[in-house]
């Protein structure tokens, strides 16, 4: 899978407690080349997603969110996006982001490096890596 891109602003909601990565719901947005994340997004609405018809859920579950030895660990598991009914836009940008904060804070993006597409019956499964975890704070 691609490598992980945090937003600039996602530091700082974790330091203003915006983000509770153990219990808030995190989602999956999908963008278009055309429609590129950058770190200096923040929230949901800075982004411009992909029409989401005929594609399955977006829900994110987290497996674990802990730390130990002083390094914190969020690990999700892996989300199987299937269409159905239907052909799904392209996208090329994963995006995850806390739909549990009042703005939908973003907290980081995947770029998969061109446009997928996803016909009627087709599935993508993205891999979050369980052994390293989406993400590490040391």
């Amino acid at each position: 899978m691609a490598t992980f891109n945090k937003f600039n602003s996602f530091v700082e909601a974790l330091a203003e407690k915006v983000h509770n990565l153990g219990s808030d719901q995190i989602m999956v947005a999908l963008c278009a080349a055309a429609n590129a994340p950058v770190a200096g997004n923040s929230t949901l609405s800075d982004l411009t997603e992909i029409a989401y018809t005929n594609l399955s859920a977006r829900t994110v579950t987290t497996v674990t969110s802990a730390q130990s030895g002083g390094t914190y660990k969020l690990t999700l598991q892996d989300l199987t996006l299937t269409a159905s009914g239907g052909s799904v836009a392209e996208f090329r940008y994963i995006v995850l982001y806390n739909d549990t904060a009042s703005n939908d804070e973003l907290i980081g993006w995947y770029d998969y490096g061109s446009g997928l597409t996803l016909a009627n019956g087709e599935s993508l499964t993205i891999d979050f890596d369980g052994s390293n975890g989406v993400l590490t704070l040391q």
